[in-house]
């Protein structure tokens, strides 16, 4: 049932839910099994704080301060401290959809039941969700290494009523909005504000809807050149199977049977098909499933880290239902920055080969006959200049921001956390590079639809038609100069959307 609730359980949940959470807007609930594991833990936790065992995080202080042991009457405002002292996040605020995803995964590790928090605490975050209530979160200040500790105190901080609450009526205090919306903050128990607190969940938010961006390009790509290709009279005969089965890499493969499925039924391929001098095209049309199929590979190394860590237990310390409690560092962020990282070169190099496969649509020496920038008046008007320009600008922005964060680091917390990831920091850096080749690929479509307008009354492949047509439902042709800005942004908007998926079929 598509409106039924996501049951969290804290080793189910998958991209495709979360999309359903952050985008549909799905009900989330907490599952039976786990209210009854997280009561299990919080019994243990609770068990060892009558006992007055010192016990990370329950009754001592935080980090460096580990060795400063907090005497009982002082426990419950020690996790209220932690949160407050936390929420130091500084910048831009993070869009709703990273919010709500970061608030999704939250719910989901404490619904693991190793973080010993009160079933109460996932109530009224899946309560947050459902009623579209988010806090406001600063983008910088995670290190990712004892987890993104300030974004989530940020979350946190609503969770006990305090900092502000967006809302579609505005934004308010959080124990105002609230109230309105039939929900009541939380008192902390001991350990609770640490089990709020410690985890990846941010970085991996973004990570998890950048991966799904990721997807989408890949596909775009082969759809934007496989166009580009039918426009300046490119041969598929590089993309034939005996070419990349003699390789070896699957992801190539792959790549090259797409392109053939997209090429498929070509009217303009058969007319030049005799007679042609060319003998090869060049690398960017020629060598695309050499370099998209790498890619896609990246990607799919992404996605596994990325996918395991939705379920991952990354609190500390963890409690295990037969009784113990054990501190670790599984809040370290080291898996998914690097899948960041590996997430922005491979998307900087689809930037790259479109980038180059726009420059021969517009250039008049390399463009095989198109009218120059494809413009059908080249002197009074411009046409594409300018957008070759913008993709260029861009395309090298990616380069630059390709550098890997997750290799960096400078120790935090009086040097207890001595390595860090900065895990957040490639979250940010691939949400721009996402943003940027959704545009790069937005122009490429855009002049490769324009450049099949001078081969008709020809057809391209079946597929290159089809996203024609998508190309076309958003961006008129070019009949003289217009502001192209407004144009790029709505192709890009379908390309994050996903409008280009499967053409071939």
């Amino acid at each position: 049932m598509p409106n039924a609730p996501l049951e969290l359980d804290g080793s189910s949940l998958t991209v495709a839910a979360l999309l359903d959470v952050v985008e549909r807007r799905r009900p989330v609930r907490l599952a039976d099994a786990a209210r009854t594991r997280m009561r299990t833990t919080r019994g243990i936790v609770e068990s060892l704080v009558a006992k007055g065992e010192p016990v990370y995080g329950v009754n001592t202080g935080f980090g460096k301060l580990s060795d400063h042991a907090i005497p009982p009457g002082q426990l419950a405002q020690l996790q209220v401290n932690l949160v407050r002292s936390h929420a130091a996040g500084v910048g831009p605020r993070l869009p709703e959809r990273e919010v709500r995803g970061m608030m999704l995964l939250r719910a989901n590790v404490l619904a693991k039941g190793f973080s010993g928090a009160r079933p109460e605490l996932v109530d009224l975050l899946c309560g947050m969700l459902g009623a579209g209530l988010y806090p406001l979160v600063p983008e910088q200040g995670s290190v990712g290494a004892s987890g993104d500790l300030a974004p989530l105190a940020h979350l946190a901080l609503a969770l006990i009523g305090e900092g502000d609450l967006a809302s579609s009526r505005g934004v308010g205090p959080a124990a105002t909005v609230l109230r309105d919306h039939g929900l009541a903050p939380v008192t902390l128990a001991p350990k609770e504000g640490l089990a709020l607190i410690n985890g990846t969940q941010a970085h991996t938010a973004v990570a998890a809807l950048a991966l799904v961006g990721a997807q989408r390009c890949w596909h775009a790509a082969h759809v934007a050149g496989a166009a580009s290709l039918e426009a300046l009279l490119g041969t598929p005969t590089a993309f034939d199977p005996r070419i990349h089965a003699a390789r070896g890499q699957r992801a190539q493969s792959e790549s090259a049977a797409l392109l053939l499925e997209l090429l498929a039924e070509s009217e303009i391929r058969e007319s030049h098909r005799d007679g042609d001098p060319r003998v090869q095209d060049a690398y960017a049309l020629r060598c695309m499933p050499q370099v998209h199929g790498p890619v896609l590979e990246a990607i799919r190394f992404a996605e596994s880290l990325i996918t395991a860590e939705l379920n991952a237990a990354t609190d500390n310390p963890l409690v295990f239902d037969d009784g113990t409690m054990l501190s670790g560092g599984n809040f370290h962020g080291q898996a998914v920055a690097m899948a960041l990282d590996v997430l922005a070169i491979a998307l900087t190099t689809l930037a790259g080969m479109s980038e180059r496969r726009i420059d021969r649509l517009v250039h008049p020496d390399l463009n095989q006959g198109l009218p120059p920038f494809l413009t059908p008046t080249a002197g009074v008007s411009s046409g594409f200049m300018m957008a070759q320009v913008t993709a260029a600008a861009i395309t090298s922005e990616c380069k630059v921001l390709a550098h890997p964060a997750s290799v960096d680091t400078i120790p935090t917390d009086g040097s207890k956390e001595d390595v860090v990831p900065m895990a957040m920091g490639a979250a940010i850096k691939l949400r721009r590079v996402l943003h940027n080749v959704q545009h790069v690929l937005a122009i490429e479509l855009m002049c490769a639809a324009q450049g099949l307008e001078s081969r008709r009354p020809l057809r391209a492949g079946a597929g290159v038609e089809r996203a024609y047509s998508t190309v076309r439902a958003h961006v008129p042709a070019l009949a003289e100069d217009r502001v192209l800005g407004p144009d790029i942004e709505r192709l890009a908007v379908a390309v994050a959307a996903g409008e280009f998926d499967e053409m071939q079929r």
